[in-house]
């Protein structure tokens, strides 16, 4: 997934009411931009960072520019964008770079769960397999050692999700959580139990009824985002 027109380079000096943020351009002016996540943003939205936006030709926006990568005080790219994480994923899917999630015919997006509201980020269907309901999160918190951890602020709204792919299961179909990474500097991940344990409790239970839990890291440039590989996912794992 490439940018088109290239990102343009700026400093941040604050992210705030969550979905803006002040930046300062090269030549020391100001402007404000959308910051398109709805997190904490722990380490990743520190004044002064670098970061790189892109620019919509949409005359109708407010804030014509986006934040889309911010660099780190270790040299870690992260990708903020939330929306980034379901184009990545169906552009692997389609490709079939996710092995354990390959050879489906048929992938659908924004799927409806299936007797609740809400909605699943994909369904995958083959004449000869079972649907397999895949619901995406991003996730850039790092904590530290290389371990990224899910969710940064509480979700009641992901604790819901994971309890619908459980009754997924219990009716004899396929459900996985999928984490893209969107942080150069994680290698491994788990979910944050200290920050929701309403969201650790259900992801155990799940796993115990058998949802699968997967984890793949989006190569981050300034170019576009691309795949990188698989990574470890440690359900207990925490961090130290």
């Amino acid at each position: 997934m490439n940018f088109e027109p290239e990102l343009l380079p700026a400093l941040l000096l604050r992210r705030y009411k969550r979905f803006l943020a002040d930046v300062q351009l090269p030549d020391g002016s100001q402007i404000t931009m959308h910051c398109p996540n709805t997190g904490a943003m722990t380490g990743c939205c520190d004044p002064g960072s670098k970061i790189w936006y892109s620019t919509s030709d949409n005359p109708n926006r407010k804030y014509p520019h986006t934040l889309e990568i911010v660099e780190n005080a270790q040299g870690h790219k992260i990708g903020i964008n939330s929306a980034f994480a379901n184009r990545l994923v169906e552009d692997w899917l389609r490709q079939d770079k996710l092995q354990s999630l390959a050879g489906y015919a048929e992938i659908q997006r924004e799927v409806r769960i299936p007797d609740e509201n809400g909605r699943f980020d994909f369904m995958l269907s083959s004449l000869s397999r079972v649907k397999c309901y895949v619901e995406v999160k991003s996730l850039t918190l790092h904590v530290g050692n290389g371990l990224g951890l899910f969710p940064d602020a509480k979700s009641e709204r992901a604790t819901r999700h994971v309890k619908a792919l459980r009754k997924c299961v219990d009716r004899g179909e396929r459900a996985v959580l999928l984490f893209c990474v969107q942080h150069s500097g994680i290698n491994r991940t788990g979910i944050a139990s200290t920050i929701d344990p309403a969201y650790h409790l259900a992801v155990r239970d799940a796993l115990a009824a058998g949802i699968e839990v997967i984890a793949y890291a989006a190569d981050i440039n300034v170019q576009g985002f691309g795949f990188l590989h698989e990574l470890n996912f440690d359900a207990q794992v925490k961090a130290s």
